[in-house]
C-alpha cells in the first residue's frame, strides 16, 4: 500500500505542492485531481520517489525509505520529465526503456521480440508524437511493467492528451484490477470523469484550515525538465 500524509513540496518562491494525503493499495485505482500541471507533476514525482518532499510522511508497504518506493514505482508519461521525446520512433523508445530494466530481470529483452509479444508491431515505425492517446498509454504502461518489480504505477496527467476518458481510464482500471498482477495505480488528472465512481483525492486536501484563510498564492514554477535532476535530492 502507498500512503501519504500531509505530503508537501517547496517551490523556488511558493509551495510547489500543498499538503496532500492519500492511500492506495494493490488492486486499486486512485484518481487525484489538481487544476495545475506543475502540482500534478510534483505529486507524481513525490509519489514515485523521484523527488524529495519538504515535509509529511510517505510510505510503501509500511516502509518510509525512498529506495524501496523507487524500486516498486514506475513514473509514467510525466510532461517535461520522462514523456517520450517527439523525435523518437516507437522502436527506439522501446529499446531505450528496456535498457533501463535491471540487468538481472532484463535477460534477452530486445525491442523486436518485445514489440511482437506485446502487440505493438503495427506502430513500431511511427514517431511517438504520431501515437493516438490510447495506444500511447498502452505502450508506456506496458514498458513500465517490463520490470517485474513494478507494483505501483504513477501516471501523470493522462487526460492531457484527449478529453475522452476512454483513451486512458479503461487501461488504468485494467492494470489495477488484473487478478494475475494487481497493481496500485495513481493517476493525477485535471478533473474526475463523470463515469468514475471509484476513490478520489484532491491535491491540497490536507491543507490546514488556517492556511486556507490566507488567500491564493502565486503560481509555482514548472517542475524540472528531466527526471534525473531529482536524483541528487532523493539521495540527500
Amino acid at each position: 500500500m502507498l500512503s501519504a500524509h500531509q505530503l508537501h513540496a517547496k517551490g523556488r518562491r511558493d509551495p510547489l505542492l500543498p499538503p496532500t494525503s492519500l492511500t492506495v493499495a494493490r488492486g486499486q485505482l486512485l484518481l487525484v485531481t489538481g487544476d495545475r500541471q506543475d502540482q500534478r507533476t510534483a505529486l507524481s514525482l513525490l509519489l514515485s520517489g523521484r523527488m524529495k518532499a519538504a515535509g509529511g510522511q510517505l510510505s510503501w508497504d509500511g516502509a518510509s525509505r525512498t529506495r524501496q518506493l523507487r524500486l516498486a514505482a514506475a513514473l509514467v508519461d510525466s510532461p517535461g520529465v520522462n514523456e517520450p521525446e517527439e523525435h523518437l520512433s516507437v522502436r527506439d523508445l522501446v529499446t531505450e526503456d528496456l535498457a533501463l530494466v535491471p540487468r538481472r530481470y532484463r535477460g534477452a529483452l530486445l525491442s523486436g521480440p518485445w514489440l511482437k509479444v506485446n502487440r505493438f508491431e503495427d506502430i513500431a515505425g511511427l514517431w511517438t508524437e504520431q501515437l493516438e492517446p490510447g495506444r500511447r498509454l498502452g505502450l508506456l504502461t506496458s514498458l513500465a511493467l517490463a520490470n517485474p518489480r513494478t507494483d505501483l504505477l504513477v501516471v501523470d496527467s493522462p487526460d492531457r492528451h484527449s478529453p475522452d476518458e476512454l483513451t486512458w481510464l479503461p487501461r488504468l482500471q485494467e492494470l489495477a484490477y488484473d487478478a494475475g498482477r494487481p497493481l496500485a495505480v495513481v493517476a493525477a488528472v485535471s478533473a474526475v470523469p463523470a463515469s468514475w465512481d471509484g476513490p478520489v483525492a484532491g491535491i491540497g486536501n490536507a491543507v490546514p484550515a488556517e492556511m486556507l484563510m490566507t488567500g491564493p498564492v502565486e503560481a509555482a514554477p514548472e517542475a524540472e525538465d528531466h527526471e534525473t535532476r531529482f536524483e541528487t535530492e532523493v539521495a540527500k
